[in-house]
């Protein structure tokens, strides 16, 4: 089964579906990603965050795989947002990863209660890592639109990449479509809605209708939409049924009647990007 190459704006392409490693523990993260790598995965997600980058970089050096074969994204944390610590930051993930670049670097949260609100001067060094070729394309994460025009207004350069909460509950269209305007492509983080998407009565009577899973007819929903994904799973079998989505299409009433579960910000299970202000220590 193929996984299809998007095309990003700044002629890059990514993989539509990867492999998350959110909460994974760092000693369970090189064979679960070893297992995504032979389940046919070539897209990593990680993040200084997850505390599991030295890991996934041990899996992809004893993957056998070629570089140029394997998609790596991480993020930069919260504590990281000062220019000086963009730069020193990412030197110590390309270490843990083993890598001489990352494909794809986001600012994981926009932080816009810290660092006097200024995380333009933060995508201005995310920028100079991408000119110093230590990040092929820079992004951002949970960005709203008013972060992600402040960032164009103030530096002339939009992100490929807005990495937002987004499922069925929570459609995020407002900043789905503030990310399009600007020539960025959506991924999804909690595709599934941390699971709650699985027992819902409307995508089980679709799951029946195509025969099959809840998880695999909402993932299928979004790659239809045009979101990118990375469902996360430590059991083999489920990383293969999240693999398995690219050989049946949901009709358009199908999609319409999930697209009706919608249930605007009442359905976001995660941090309102404009409150969530956490540094670590």
């Amino acid at each position: 089964m193929t996984v299809p190459n998007l095309d990003l704006k700044d002629g890059t392409t990514i993989p539509q579906l990867g492999f998350g490693t959110f909460q994974i523990p760092p000693e369970d993260t090189k064979e679960a990603v070893l297992t995504a790598f032979e389940t046919g995965y070539r897209h990593i997600d990680t993040a200084q965050m997850y505390g599991n980058e030295k890991e996934v970089g041990e899996a992809i050096a004893e993957s056998g795989l070629a570089r140029e074969d394997i998609f790596v994204t991480t993020k930069l944390n919260n504590n990281n947002h000062r220019p000086e610590d963009v730069r020193r930051s990412l030197d110590e993930s390309l270490t843990k990863l083993g890598l001489d670049r990352v494909d794809l670097f986001l600012i994981h949260w926009p932080m816009p209660g810290e660092y006097d609100g200024d995380f333009p001067s933060t995508w201005r060094a995310m920028l100079e890592a991408r000119d110093e070729g230590k990040v092929i394309s820079p992004g951002v994460s949970n960005f709203e639109p008013h972060h992600l025009d402040r960032i164009v207004d103030e530096t002339g350069q939009a992100p490929v990449i807005n990495q937002i909460e987004v499922h069925p509950y929570f459609a995020n269209n407002t900043a789905r479509d503030a990310t399009a305007k600007h020539g960025a492509l959506v991924e999804a983080w909690s595709p599934i809605a941390q699971g709650e998407i699985l027992d819902d009565e409307t995508v089980t009577a679709i799951a029946g209708e195509v025969d099959r899973t809840t998880a695999q007819v909402t993932l299928r929903w979004h790659v239809q939409r045009g979101d990118i994904i990375f469902p996360k799973s430590v059991t083999p079998d489920r990383m293969r049924s999240n693999f398995a989505i690219f050989d049946f299409e949901l009709s358009e009433d199908q999609m319409r009647r999930i697209d009706g579960l919608d249930r605007g910000e009442d359905g976001r299970r995660g941090p309102n990007p404009d409150e969530m202000n956490v540094i670590p220590d």
